[in-house]
């Protein structure tokens, strides 16, 4: 009975630490995930670059540029193009070709491995990426809003912006079709990331903030892809007004939003597979073609 009593004892002294450890162990392995989480953010290198901008003008020139991410995926191989200031350049190809990254590179988001990439003759890796963004107004399919008014949303293009310049935006990115049927008008809140608007608003919020930085190059990736009819051509209207004498990159899949366009780059498998017209392009019967080809025909189909 002495010795069950004695055990007895030992338990409950040692219950209390034992608890205590196996709840700080459990603390400390959830620590070692964000301290390595955390650890990936401080140890990426840190893009370095003159701050001064000495560009001629704001052609965008692909010099032979090979790129693969961290993961050891080659997403580009040898992409050589250009894109001149005036005339809008559009990237189409099958998914996966490399669109996107070109576009993201563009703006030196990532740097290189191979090649060059010029904004008027100044290579883009040589200068620091803050300054270099001060050329380009970018409007991506996802667009990132804040818990606060439109007009603050729309104001983040242009910080010291007044509030007679921000209105004037709104109203080229066609904001006011939505805005003034609005309780608080433009002083309405939309909530974390915009949850209070449909993605056609959102989106007109996005193209607003580029009139408002009216920077000389412009990037659309798939700003009007998940969109209804009557949304579309709200933004499109909003765009046409948008790419007026700048550099203007884009990216779509539909092929009538690149109709106009005045140099379509067709990438496939990381390399540039045609370029050139959208009617160069048709008479060739190549991969533009065939994708021209196939969305026409979709849009014939019916229910049986």
């Amino acid at each position: 009975m002495r010795t069950f009593f004695l055990f007895l004892l030992v338990v409950s002294r040692l219950y209390d630490p034992l608890q205590s450890a196996l709840q700080n162990l459990a603390a400390v392995i959830s620590t070692r995930i964000n301290i390595a989480r955390m650890n990936e953010i401080l140890d990426h290198p840190i893009q370095q670059g003159d701050s001064r901008l000495t560009n001629d003008g704001c052609d965008i020139v692909f010099d032979h540029v090979g790129f693969a991410y961290n993961t050891g995926e080659t997403v580009l191989r040898d992409v050589s193009f250009t894109a001149r200031q005036g005339e809008v350049t559009a990237l189409v190809g099958p998914s996966g070709g490399g669109k996107t990254t070109v576009s993201r590179l563009a703006a030196r988001f990532w740097d290189l491995n191979k090649g060059k990439i010029t904004v008027g003759g100044m290579d883009i890796s040589k200068v620091d990426p803050e300054a270099l963004l001060s050329l380009y107004s970018i409007v991506f399919q996802d667009v990132t809003l804040f818990d606060n008014t439109i007009l603050e949303n729309i104001r983040i293009g242009s910080k010291d912006a007044t509030d007679e310049e921000v209105l004037a935006a709104a109203k080229l990115a066609n904001v006011d079709e939505f805005a003034e049927k609005l309780p608080d008008k433009y002083n309405t809140n939309i909530g974390e990331n915009g949850c209070e608007l449909s993605g056609g608003e959102r989106q007109r919020i996005s193209i607003a903030r580029a009139f408002l930085k009216n920077a000389p190059i412009i990037l659309l990736d798939e700003a009007t892809a998940s969109l209804d009819v009557e949304s579309e051509t709200l933004i499109q209207t909003a765009l046409s007004r948008l790419i007026r004498d700048k550099t203007v990159l884009v990216i779509a899949h539909r092929m009538r939003t690149v109709a106009g366009a005045d140099k379509i780059v067709v990438l496939d498998g990381g390399v540039v597979a045609e370029q050139g017209s959208p009617g160069e392009l048709l008479e060739k019967d190549g991969i533009y073609a065939h994708m021209v080809k196939f969305q026409t025909e979709s849009q014939n189909w019916t229910l049986a």
